[in-house]
């Protein structure tokens, strides 16, 4: 979730913070990514359990002005899939960052997948969004590449060893 935090701060998206019941059992936003977006609309909605409930929300998003939605949160079948199905009946393209939420268990994970999916949702991970947006390593070599090193260490190995192989250039 913070990689693709990362990434949405990289590629300047606008990005919108909510939480359902901050007061509650699921608890407050965590402070990273109030840290990470301190100028982000951040809807605290009262209750809701789908944010496309919440007028508020449904108004941050249409103030975007965009039509595609990357959506992500804490627990894929509900803070996942109940915004995404409601966007993309109100027609707009979303696209649904697996890695970037979870759930209990593979069964309820992959109804929900196949739930949104079916309905028109995209699933793609938080580094085919990264490097869909990025569209071309000779936009910023460096940027890039340090986004998905922070993140994955595998591949700053990769690149440890390219810098090394070329003499640390």
């Amino acid at each position: 979730m913070l990689a693709l935090a990362d990434a949405a701060k990289y590629f300047g998206l606008p990005t919108i913070l909510t939480t359902s019941f901050e007061d509650g059992p699921n608890g407050p936003l965590i402070p990273e990514l109030k840290a990470l977006f301190p100028d982000a609309p951040y809807i605290a909605r009262p209750g809701q359990i789908n944010a496309w409930d919440n007028a508020d929300f449904v108004e941050a998003v249409k103030a975007t002005g965009r039509k595609q939605l990357l959506i992500a949160g804490v627990v894929t079948e509900v803070c996942v899939a109940f915004p995404a199905l409601s966007a993309l009946a109100e027609g707009y393209e979303v696209f649904v960052v697996t890695d970037a939420s979870g759930t209990f268990n593979e069964i309820a994970r992959d109804s929900a997948w196949n739930r949104m999916s079916s309905a028109g949702a995209q699933l793609i991970n938080w580094f085919g969004v990264a490097c869909e947006l990025h569209r071309d390593w000779r936009n910023d070599v460096e940027g890039l590449g340090t986004l998905l090193a922070n993140h994955i260490p595998d591949y700053k190995n990769l690149m440890t060893s390219y810098f090394t192989f070329q003499g640390g250039k």
